[in-house]
C-alpha cells in the first residue's frame, strides 16, 4: 500500500508543475484579410434586480407583468437568447428565483449570473 501512495504522489507533484506549461499560449500577430469572417457575438439581455427588488433589462426599468412580456417577446424573437442577471447581493434569494420562474416561463432558459471579481488587498 505504501508504494501506491508514493507513486500516486510523485504524479501529483508531476502534474502540478507541468499544468501550467500546458497552459501558456504563444501570442502571435495575425494578418488581416478581407475574407476573414467574425464569429457572431450570441444574443443576450442584462437584467437588473436593484437593492430594493425593482427590475430593467438594458436599463430600461419594468414592472413585474412589463418583465414577464418582456422575456416572452424576446423568447420568442431568438429562443437562443442568454439572460445576463445581475441581481444586487442584497437582493432577497427569492426575489431572484421570482425573476428566473419568468424567465423559464418565457421560453428563456439560458441563464447567466453576473458577479465582480474578487479583488486582492495589496
Amino acid at each position: 500500500m505504501t508504494p501506491l501512495v508514493d507513486v500516486m504522489l510523485v504524479l501529483v507533484v508531476i502534474f502540478i508543475i507541468t499544468a501550467p506549461l500546458l497552459v501558456s499560449a504563444v501570442k502571435v500577430d495575425l494578418p488581416t484579410t478581407p475574407a476573414a469572417v467574425g464569429l457572431k457575438a450570441p444574443r443576450f439581455l442584462t437584467l437588473t434586480i436593484d437593492p430594493i427588488g425593482q427590475t430593467s433589462i438594458n436599463d430600461r426599468l419594468l414592472d413585474t407583468q412589463a418583465l414577464s412580456v418582456a422575456l416572452r417577446q424576446a423568447a420568442e424573437q431568438h429562443s437562443d437568447t442568454e439572460l445576463r442577471l445581475r441581481a444586487d447581493a442584497t437582493v432577497p434569494y427569492g426575489r431572484v428565483v421570482e425573476v428566473m420562474g419568468l424567465a423559464h416561463q418565457a421560453g428563456l432558459h439560458r441563464i447567466g449570473f453576473v458577479a465582480e471579481p474578487l479583488r486582492s488587498v495589496k
